[in-house]
């Protein structure tokens, strides 16, 4: 069978005002940080892969920074070796844009593109964004899989499916089959140094997570 071309869609531009407190912090940090991306931050990786991973929001001083997903802090450090070690990655993963990383098959975003103060955005802010993340969903037409990490990030793709969350409650370790849609959804914990540092999230339980998906999607 022959794939349809990936389409292409848009990002939110550099100064997107969709969520006023967002605007006002990234206004903030381009005083208090010149040297960081200090932007939305876009989705890493080929728009014809057939995972997608979703996190929350870009990291202050990681994603923020760096202006890649997951690139510069403890989240990167150890979701990067894992998309490594399970074929999703091919290269060497150096906390830096430019490292030469180059992902397999796998594409990472974010339910909320902005940084948001102390890492939590809003429930206005998620949904202001949601429109982002379907249209990048809608762009990839090889998707089979998509890779919750956190609860956010899971509740912004089951309401963007137009299912009930109570119906596909999060779990780490889950996998939610979304029929009418030809996907399966997987859960984890997000990979935070707050979760990994509580025991909340250990290695062991993150490769769990990526040898399940690597064997369903026959890697």
């Amino acid at each position: 069978m022959t794939m349809a071309a990936p389409l292409s869609f848009s990002e939110p531009g550099r100064d997107c005002a969709l969520c006023p407190r967002l605007e006002k912090f990234r206004r903030e940090n381009r005083r208090a940080i010149p040297e960081g991306f200090n932007a939305p931050v876009p989705a890493f990786g080929p728009l014809d892969a057939e995972l997608l991973i979703v996190g929350l929001a870009p990291g202050l001083h990681g994603a923020n920074r760096t202006g890649r997903p997951f690139t510069g802090d403890w989240a990167g450090d150890m979701l990067y070796p894992a998309l490594l070690r399970f074929g999703f990655a091919q290269g060497k993963y150096c906390e830096s844009a430019d490292d030469g990383l180059r992902l397999r098959k796998c594409r990472i975003s974010n339910a909320v593109r902005c940084v948001p103060p102390q890492n939590k955005p809003t429930t206005v802010e998620i949904k202001a964004c949601r429109s982002f993340l379907a249209d990048e969903i809608a762009a990839m037409p090889n998707l089979r899989a998509l890779l919750c990490l956190g609860r956010v990030a899971h509740d912004s793709a089951i309401r963007l499916f137009g299912e009930r969350a109570k119906a596909f409650p999060f779990a780490h370790g889950a996998v939610h089959r979304l029929e009418s849609r030809g996907l399966a959804l997987y859960d984890s914990y997000h990979c935070s140094r707050y979760n990994t540092n509580t025991g909340v999230l250990t290695p062991q339980m993150f490769d769990a997570v990526f040898a399940r998906i690597a064997a369903d999607l026959g890697k």
